[in-house]
């Protein structure tokens, strides 16, 4: 991912991708396919949805939210969640660990952040750790500290570097596969090749 430098890093989390599980064009399409028996098991899967994380802990840039077709919510209001939603991490950065709570966001909070923090999961960004869990629970990214952000901290970490991939028993709405974009065209197998 380090080959995309700063291509898209302030729409990150604007940038998505559907992929239904054919012949891979890109290195994220190649690792869906080889994490995919591990995690769809008996369930109904049809394809994923996946996206870049890139942010600095120190900025974080992402609120506590639920995984969502977000096109369809925002045009209707119905809320239809992935039946999986996981994370992929790239490498180590200080703080910056995923937080999971079967808590809703609450908007009265910094971050969005639940009332109720008692039932937090945390995972710690490391190297290949890849997590997996209910495309309906709440999740968010911790600062640097590991504390619910509240503002842009001062310096900069590591980029802290994820891939989100949300596994889906229904396409969700006017997401279009990595070949029908222009973007991030350095993690494509052809370009590998050369």
């Amino acid at each position: 991912m380090s080959a995309l430098g700063t291509e898209r890093l302030r729409t990150t989390y604007q940038t998505t991708f559907w992929y239904g599980f054919g012949e891979p064009t890109n290195v994220v399409e190649e690792a869906i396919l080889f994490l995919r028996p591990r995690v769809v098991k008996n369930l109904r899967i049809i394809g994923a949805e996946w996206w870049l994380s890139r942010m600095y802990a120190t900025d974080v840039r992402v609120d506590f939210h639920q995984d969502r077709d977000e096109k369809l919510a925002l045009r209707t209001g119905k809320l239809v969640h992935p039946r999986l939603s996981s994370v992929f991490f790239l490498n180590r950065v200080r703080g910056g660990a995923l937080a999971i709570t079967s808590q809703l966001p609450d908007p009265s909070n910094p971050s969005l952040a639940p009332q109720k923090l008692d039932d937090l999961t945390l995972v710690a960004p490391r190297p290949n750790r890849f997590v997996v869990f209910d495309g309906k629970l709440t999740h968010g990214v911790l600062d640097v500290n590991n504390q619910i952000p509240d503002r842009k901290l001062p310096g900069r970490t590591r980029l802290r570097r994820t891939i989100a991939i949300n596994w889906w028993a229904t396409r969700p709405s006017d997401t279009p596969t990595w070949e029908e974009t222009g973007i991030y065209r350095a993690l494509g197998l052809r370009s590998r090749s050369r």
